[in-house]
């Protein structure tokens, strides 16, 4: 692929992305966009929570990530959230300008936050109700343990375990996550020293990405209902959702979903690689995102500004990465499906009318694939007269996600003014639904175009 076509991704890190020092530099000589966005982080935290987080990160003898996990979780939260902001600020000073931006977990509400989505006092908002809300609803003692193996072998190990308690939260491509009550992760844990598997205990406060937050995810979601989004000034791609996300799309309900959603940022790394994205920048402190990319895809430009001695060279490095010339996208029509188009629906470069409508049979396939990967099941499961909640359990939250990514995989645009999930009950119904949405595509043009 010519460099000309190459897409540059900014990477906003979760949870664990907090390094003693980082940025103390700037701080200490008063550096115009790293002193105010903590400033101004510190401002709407002290009013809401009574807390900040600059006195702590940026003292003298800054506490290691497991003194601060232990003794200030809120501030951790606030740290990494602040940390990111600030240093795509300093990026963007240098002249950095991604083509996209990609949030894990946590880093998402940074990823919207730099493309736009809200101002950073709304930002910092939404972040201390979140936390807020945890900490009065989630009272159950969960844990997250990282395993050294891919989702597949650690969905093996949740299956073993076979407690309800125990999901799989996150899949980082080589590494995955798994998230429940503490006797269940001590399970896993055992299970996984037994098989020579690599695992780590988190440094989490809550079981993340699990259904044990659920009352804490319709509490969020009301509290922040009121907070007024902006237009995305540069795509997020979100590995939560698995798209982009949409201008229309109700972020507070989105956010508060993610708190017992599962994470595939392995997939969502290897679908922008798909889509041309060349370049990867870890826009927070450490190489957390960083490292997991290196692993994934050899070869690509990877880079850490903050995981170093030398930040500035850092910075200047990543700047110089993300100005280079990139494909300017909008979502969701510039993502290249994972499976690549068959050839009867590449539309010409100037939007021809030339491209035929895919046959059904071509559509049913490529739609059973997509949801049989998302479900976990096999393909031949998806028959048309099957029912998808009464007989496999696709309940409306996630057939309304598999919706929006049949809309974004296919080019459909916005759902039509009335649609109603339950309309859709079979999946021979889901794709009539397409079908006739391809088909009326084919007929004015190209997906890109739509």
């Amino acid at each position: 692929m010519s460099r000309e076509l190459d897409m540059a991704v900014a990477l906003f890190p979760g949870q664990g992305a907090y390094r003693p020092g980082a940025l103390k530099d700037y701080w200490e000589n008063g550096d115009r966009a790293v002193r105010s966005t903590f400033e101004e982080v510190d401002a709407v935290a002290k009013e809401l929570s009574g807390g900040g987080a600059s006195a702590t990160v940026f003292q003298p003898s800054p506490p290691s990530p497991a003194a601060l996990l232990e003794s200030a979780p809120d501030t951790l939260q606030l740290a990494v959230f602040a940390t990111a902001v600030a240093t795509h600020r300093l990026l963007a000073e240098r002249g950095a300008a991604p083509s996209v931006h990609l949030g894990h977990s946590l880093g998402e509400i940074a990823a919207l936050t730099c493309a736009g989505a809200w101002d950073l006092a709304d930002a910092t908002a939404i972040l201390c109700e979140r936390i807020s809300v945890l900490r009065e609803h989630d009272h159950s003692g969960g844990a997250m343990l990282a395993l050294g193996c891919d989702s597949e072998r650690a969905g093996r190990i949740v299956g073993l375990i076979g407690d309800p308690d125990l999901v799989l939260a996150v899949d980082n491509g080589r590494q995955s996550v798994v998230s429940g009550r503490a006797e269940a992760i001590g399970t896993a844990e055992g299970i996984a020293a037994q098989l020579g598997i690599t695992h780590t205990r988190l440094r989490s406060p809550h079981p993340f990405h699990h259904p044990l937050l659920e009352n804490a995810r319709g509490v969020l979601a009301e509290r922040i209902a009121s907070f007024t989004t902006r237009p995305l000034t540069v795509p997020v791609y979100s590995p939560i959702l698995g798209r982009f996300y949409r201008d229309s799309d109700d972020l507070a309900r989105l956010l508060a979903l993610h708190l017992v959603t599962p994470v595939e940022f392995g997939p969502a790394v290897s679908a922008l690689h798909a889509a041309g994205a060349r370049v990867f920048v870890e826009t927070g402190a450490g190489q957390a995102l960083s490292s997991l990319v290196e692993q994934a895809l050899p070869g690509t430009l990877v880079l850490a500004p903050l995981a170093g001695r030398d930040e500035e060279a850092g910075l200047a490095a990543a700047a110089a990465a993300l100005r280079s010339p990139t494909a300017r996208i909008t979502a969701p029509a510039a993502m290249t499906p994972a499976v690549e188009p068959a050839a009867s629906e590449v539309a010409t470069e100037a939007g021809a009318t030339t491209a035929p409508a895919p046959t059904r049979d071509d559509l049913s396939a490529r739609v059973r694939a997509l949801y049989a990967e998302a479900m976990e099941y096999p393909e031949e499961v998806f028959t048309d007269d099957v029912q998808l909640e009464a007989d496999l359990g696709v309940d409306s939250v996630k057939q309304t996600e598999l919706l929006s990514r049949l809309g974004d995989r296919f080019g459909l645009g916005l759902p039509p003014a009335g649609l109603r999930v339950a309309d859709y009950d079979t999946f021979g119904k889901v794709v009539d639904f397409v079908a006739a949405g391809a088909t009326d595509g084919a007929a004015t043009g190209s997906a890109a175009g739509r």
